[in-house]
């Protein structure tokens, strides 16, 4: 059966079975499904392949829903962005682009700076990527989390929820690694990465009232190489024990799902890092394969 087919629920000979809303990889998606974009570090540079292969089978979502480099991405793809000119801008990415380093932390006192990474970096790189017109700018409905600092409530922006804050602040907040890159000052409170909350954000989908989720993953496996790990230093080390905790709730939530049905993407990422500058392009094509892979499943995962 044709992907075509499968997307509209039809038999080959063009029919479509009665009660049966569309189709994909399996899953019944109904009327108003929703994409999930999961947190996971430059990892998540997949998404953007997973978006040309769910595209590409006619998939269209109600809204989509992002943590972290999800929130990016999600925004970028909300706003109807050229999908060939965000892979560009993937493939020529430097560390320079995002991770410079905060040189007060290695002071006398540094240990008390924020954040290992000057912030108006990583901001200024989502200013220069996002459209100006922010919130105005998108055609899709668009969720992001962040985590207030104090309270550890878990906060929504985006159309539906807080829109009191620019696009650039909310989708900075989302991605706020801590440790990494100074809390976000918004009103409110201080704001930190929506994946120390939740890195895959289904719950919030349903609440929302999504039919059927469209879930990609790319945040780290059960199992990494751990001398690789020490090797990077504190960066690395903090964020592989940020990724075990995020991993567990991740896997908790998906094995215990039950409704709406869920289609489940998970590109191969299991030995890749947080900052792992050197394959991209793997990133790109390996989340284009994932989803490819999975919408000609046969059956749900």
């Amino acid at each position: 059966m044709s992907i075509l087919h499968r997307w509209f629920g039809r038999a080959e000979d063009g029919t479509r079975p009665e009660g049966t809303g569309p189709i994909l990889g399996g899953v019944a998606l109904g009327d108003s499904p929703w994409l999930v974009l999961g947190g996971g570090g430059l990892r998540g540079l997949a998404h953007l392949g997973a978006w040309r292969a769910l595209s590409r089978a006619g998939f269209r979502p109600s809204g989509i829903l992002g943590t972290s480099i999800g929130a990016l991405v999600g925004a970028c793809i909300s706003a109807g962005l050229s999908l060939d000119e965000l892979e560009e801008r993937a493939r020529t990415l430097t560390r320079r682009d995002i991770a410079r380093v905060q040189r007060r932390t290695f002071w006398v006192g540094g240990i008390r700076n924020e954040s290992v990474f000057r912030g108006e970096v990583l901001r200024e790189y989502f200013e220069s990527i996002l459209p100006s017109a922010g919130w105005k700018a998108l055609e899709l409905r668009f969720q992001a989390n962040a985590v207030e600092l104090g309270s550890g409530r878990t906060e929504w922006f985006g159309l539906g929820a807080r829109t009191d804050v620019s696009l650039v602040d909310a989708v900075y907040a989302s991605a706020a690694l801590p440790l990494l890159y100074p809390p976000a000052r918004l009103p409110g409170g201080l704001y930190v990465d929506g994946g120390v909350g939740d890195a895959l954000p289904l719950t919030r989908a349903q609440e929302l009232g999504a039919t059927a989720i469209v879930a990609v993953d790319v945040g780290s496996g059960p199992e990494v190489d751990a001398g690789r790990v020490a090797g990077e230093g504190l960066v690395g080390i903090h964020q592989r024990v940020f990724s075990i905790a995020a991993q567990r709730r991740r896997i908790e939530t998906v094995e215990g799902w039950k409704a709406p049905p869920l289609l489940y993407i998970r590109p191969r990422m299991d030995d890749y890092g947080t900052f792992d500058f050197e394959h991209i392009d793997y990133f790109l094509g390996e989340g284009e394969r994932a989803t490819d892979e999975r919408i000609l499943a046969p059956t749900p995962a």
